[in-house]
């Protein structure tokens, strides 16, 4: 596996490497097509002037006067004049003699059209050649020819290549030794942040990551590094003391079965003893029942899929049902209990799970409220939403211990106490199956007058179906 301090230098350096031959070759390119144009464009004003110079006769070939003739001789020492054939009939007196016109370039010549061909010669030199026709009443009389050494563009290429090469070769040996100062520089938080990781193990979680970064992102990352490590944090020391806290409701239990068992088997006993003995532990065993049921639940709850299955559900006859069934149990600790609902929109909702979550609630509103007390359970829509409370007439509960009421296995001094029996676990339960419905619970109370406990859930409107036509 390639390290990505080195994946960052060879990236740099293939990208240098691309963009400087880019540069090069639009360099290169450029310079040799102005330098062309710039030859093309002497050779076509000398072979104007030579041919503005030239007087065409009738066969002939002569010029307005003598010393005029001399002096085109002189200036034309690299002219060469050519009839429309393509054969010689006048050159100037340095004139190498050259290939001739290739066919196509002849009948381009022979149409009018100015020609410009190159030519190597046996030495390997360029040459650059205009064959510039010469009209009379629209035919072509002559044809004339004058040429340039290309040795000055070809020397200026070559030197210009030669720059681009060593510019070339710079520019890369210090992008290789920039990429290493870029990659050492980007790369140190990386490996703060990873010495820091491997630093932290479960015992030293409060460990926290102190990056001096001077960049936003790097900053940004150590930021939500640390908030993972305060996250995890938490969640860690929820988890060891839910654990601590499970383990001793566990142990209460088992201490006292435990020590019935043992005073049992002391000596002999008569058969009401041992029947209260065994009446005791029964009773431990279905405390040890009832917690080991919540503590999987929770445990259900805590993973990706909370344990429900959401259909569109009626909340009227659950809640009426559900009050039928626990009126005997009010009227056996002289609480009433109460229903008052208005109509509401379905849920979608698990109906053995929201069952759960109001038996927790009103069970736990009945443990509290004193004979001759009061629990309604109220019903209503509000906002698009469907709400249930459930109100008791109990002593209250204190304003600093409401923010804990839904945390695992808490107790107040007087909301949730440890007499009643309860394992502290029914309102975390409650809490986790009204987020599993996508709903909000929340406590509110006031001392000496009682308590409200509000689950708020989602309303579901199906969509309207459209009536098929017969």
């Amino acid at each position: 596996m390639v390290a990505f301090r080195t994946h960052i230098r060879r990236s740099a350096l293939a990208l240098m490497l691309v963009l400087l031959t880019a540069f090069a070759v639009f360099i290169h390119v450029g310079l040799s097509n102005l330098l062309s144009r710039h030859i093309d464009g002497e050779l076509l004003a000398i072979a104007q002037h030579e041919a503005s110079r030239v007087e065409i006769t009738t066969g002939t070939l002569t010029t307005l006067e003598d010393d005029e003739q001399q002096e085109l001789r002189e200036a034309a020492r690299s002219t060469v004049v050519l009839d429309p054939i393509g054969t010689i009939i006048w050159k100037g007196a340095a004139v190498v003699v050259r290939p001739s016109l290739e066919a196509a370039v002849l009948a381009d010549v022979q149409q009018g059209r100015t020609a410009y061909d190159t030519i190597t010669t046996p030495n390997q030199e360029s040459i650059r050649r205009i064959s510039l026709p010469i009209t009379r009443d629209g035919t072509v009389e002559y044809i004339l020819q004058t040429e340039s050494s290309l040795r000055i563009v070809q020397d200026a290429l070559r030197l210009l290549r030669l720059l681009l090469g060593g510019l070339a070769a710079a520019m890369i040996g210090a992008a290789w030794m920039g990429s290493r100062w870029l990659a050492r520089q980007a790369l140190t938080p990386v490996e703060v942040l990873t010495t820091t990781a491997e630093q932290i193990s479960v015992p030293s979680l409060k460990t926290r990551v102190a990056l001096d970064a001077p960049y936003e992102e790097f900053a940004r990352l150590a930021r939500v590094f640390n908030a993972m490590l305060d996250r995890l944090h938490t969640v860690f020391e929820g988890q060891r003391q839910f654990v601590a806290d499970a383990s001793h409701e566990m142990q209460t239990p088992l201490t006292v079965i435990k020590g019935t068992i043992e005073v049992a088997l002391l000596k002999s006993r008569n058969a009401d003893e041992y029947r209260e003995a065994l009446v005791t532990s029964l009773g431990q065993v279905e405390r040890l029942s009832t917690l080991t049921c919540s503590l999987l639940t929770l445990a259900q709850f805590s993973g990706d899929r909370p344990p429900v299955k959401l259909v569109p559900l009626a909340l009227e006859p659950l809640v009426q049902e559900l009050v039928k069934e626990l009126t005997v149990l009010a009227e056996d600790r002289t609480v009433r209990l109460t229903l008052e609902t208005h109509p509401v929109a379905l849920v979608l909702g698990d109906h053995g799970r929201l069952t759960q979550l109001l038996i927790n609630l009103l069970d736990n509103a009945l443990a509290y409220t004193p004979p001759e007390g009061a629990v309604t359970l109220r019903l209503k829509p509000e906002q698009g939403q469907v709400v249930m409370e459930v109100e008791d007439t109990g002593p209250g509960i204190a304003p600093e211990h409401l923010p804990h009421l839904f945390a695992r296995f808490y107790r107040g001094e007087t909301a949730r106490d440890r007499e009643s029996g309860g394992a502290g676990l029914g309102l975390a339960i409650v809490k986790e199956i009204a987020e599993a419905h996508g709903g909000t619970v929340r406590a509110s109370s006031t001392l000496g007058r009682g308590s409200v406990f509000t689950v708020t859930l989602p309303s579901y409107s199906p969509s309207p179906v459209s009536p098929c036509a017969t």
